[in-house]
């Protein structure tokens, strides 16, 4: 069935419990699993000569590591065979979603497993939606894991 499993995860709860979904399936099907943190540009506004961008890149680089050791740690304990992969997104124009979606394609993956935060209304006009964008895009098929 799904032999080659994506999951795309940010450190956040939702994402901990896509990967814990992930994990099962890959268990129970013996799949490979590929876990995937994309890391997008910083911009700030404010006084330029006060931001260091560089240690500002380092440090958000820096976590989505700590975010992949995490995940990596959890699928050894799962005793699932998993890699690991941090992508930096080209630019402003490049969209989290986009990356996701060609990495599933790349791999290949035959399922896309990522966390929904489920935000209606106001805050997801505000906020948008990695999951929704996926789902959008995918050519793949996708399982979104709902938050609490």
């Amino acid at each position: 069935m799904y032999q080659h499993i994506l999951v795309a995860v940010d450190g956040s709860s939702t994402s901990d419990r896509a990967l814990q979904e992930a994990l099962k399936l890959a268990g129970e099907l013996e799949s490979r699993l590929r876990i995937l943190v994309v890391v997008e540009p910083v911009l700030l506004s404010g006084e330029e000569q006060y931001i260091d961008y560089n240690e500002i890149h380092k440090a958000v680089v820096g976590y989505g590591r700590d975010v992949l050791k995490k995940a990596g740690d959890a699928a050894h304990q799962a005793g699932v065979e998993a890699e690991t992969r941090l992508i930096e997104s080209k630019g402003f124009g490049e969209r989290v979603a986009d990356v996701i979606v060609h990495e599933a394609g790349a791999w290949p993956a035959d399922l896309v497993v990522i966390g929904t935060h489920g935000r209606r209304g106001f805050n997801h006009l505000l906020m948008g939606s990695v999951a929704e964008g996926v789902v959008r895009i995918a050519t793949k098929p996708v399982l979104l894991i709902r938050g609490k």
